[in-house]
């Protein structure tokens, strides 16, 4: 073998020895240690003095030299726990996501986005919402989803509230408390008809500001519905809500509520047992008449105002069950002054409704309602606890 060859096989090898004893990670191989950690230790426990045995005139006849034995064996440490294991935090309740339901919630689950504008598409979804997240392709938009978080104990989910009559829903006159029983039956519901709604979206997100587009369909044939939100930005993808269920006397009787980004996440009404389950492994939850899904609520909100407007002065309050993908809340609605807002669409007058806030990572929602369109959103303005907000605009209307 020609010298010049061996040598530069010698200097190859060395330099291999050298990137594996300063733990530098090659290209095919994981993140496996830090780099310049090649050697790990783990402590033992030393074996207990010999005074902690009794002495020989002391020990009793099964005393065997074979226990004593035993008993010097050091105590294995205790295996570590895993993060999903750990407690809960302080608070006692995880970061509610952002929810892209209110614009399609309270953070997608799971790690941010590594592109703004996939952070900012999550954001908007969130909801989580859970809301009311993430973006499709890096965590879609979710108003009102939260990122991961330990998962609650059943317990921890609010029950359903309903009413003297059982309607679930609580609809609380100026200068009350929600769940006080101001309701004491079920309201009347006028559904709007079945419509397609085009939005303009702007936002922003971890200080990146971002513009998308959203779609919301409506149809029902007065038995069964189906809405479908969807929310896309270039280069970004889409992020897709679909609720299904019974048109009933008293609205909206959703079955399923569907969450898809990359994969989807549903939740899954039994009224029977008076739970609804998810498909993310997260408890199941209490659920009664009146609840509603993320979709599906904004559908059945404008059903209310539509039967009676009259009732629905500002300072009115609504409180109902809502549903994410992964957990289920109450959640209270407080009638603003009548505003006329200026939008792509044109200009309309609108009916102002808020969720503020009740704990300090909850989102802000913001709806305003059209009367002159059964009462649908025409606006739709989420903001998270950190200030970032997603702003839908409707920008056109139509024929599902």
């Amino acid at each position: 073998m020609p010298r010049r060859t061996l040598l530069a096989l010698t200097a190859l090898v060395l330099a291999l020895h050298w990137l594996v004893l300063h733990g530098i990670p090659l290209a095919w191989e994981g993140p496996t240690t830090p780099a310049g950690k090649v050697f790990s230790t783990r402590s033992v426990a030393a074996p207990p003095p010999a005074a902690a045995l009794p002495p020989p005139s002391q020990a009793s006849p099964a005393a065997t030299p074979a226990a004593a034995l035993q008993a010097a064996k050091p105590r294995p440490a205790p295996p570590k726990r895993s993060p999903a294991q750990k407690a809960p935090t302080p608070s006692g309740q995880p970061p509610e996501p952002v929810d892209a339901t209110l614009v399609t919630d309270t953070a997608a689950d799971g790690p941010a986005a590594a592109e703004p504008a996939a952070n900012a598409e999550a954001e908007l979804w969130a909801g989580g919402a859970n809301a009311p997240g993430t973006p499709a392709s890096a965590a879609a938009p979710d108003m009102a989803a939260p990122a991961a978080s330990t998962p609650q104990p059943a317990a921890s989910a609010p029950p359903a509230q309903a009413s003297a009559e059982g309607s679930g829903v609580d609809i609380t006159p100026p200068g009350g408390q929600p769940g006080d029983g101001a309701s004491t039956a079920a309201p009347p519901v006028r559904l709007p008809a079945p419509v397609k709604l085009a939005f303009d979206v702007a936002g922003q997100a971890k200080k990146f500001d971002y513009q998308a587009r959203a779609e919301l369909v409506w149809q029902h044939d007065g038995a069964r519905y189906e809405a479908r939100q969807e929310i896309s930005a270039f280069l970004v993808g889409s992020r897709t809500q679909r609720s299904t269920g019974m048109v009933t006397p008293q609205g909206l009787q959703p079955e399923r509520f569907g969450d898809r980004n990359r994969s989807e996440r549903a939740a899954h009404f039994d009224y029977t047992r008076g739970r609804v389950t998810f498909s993310a492994n997260t408890p199941e939850a209490a659920v009664g008449p009146g609840a509603q899904d993320r979709l599906s609520v904004f559908i059945q909100l404008a059903g209310l105002l539509a039967a009676t407007p009259e009732r629905f002065v500002p300072g009115t309050q609504l409180t109902l069950t809502t549903v994410s993908a992964t957990s289920a809340d109450r959640w209270t609605f407080t009638v603003e002054a009548p505003e006329t807002l200026t939008l792509p669409a044109g200009t309309l007058p609108t009916l102002k409704l808020q969720r503020l806030p009740r704990r300090d990572y909850d989102q802000k929602a913001e709806l305003w309602l059209a009367p002159s369109m059964g009462y649908l959103p025409v606006r739709i303005k989420i903001t998270q606890a950190n200030g970032d907000f997603a702003d839908l605009r409707l920008r056109a209307s139509g024929p599902p």
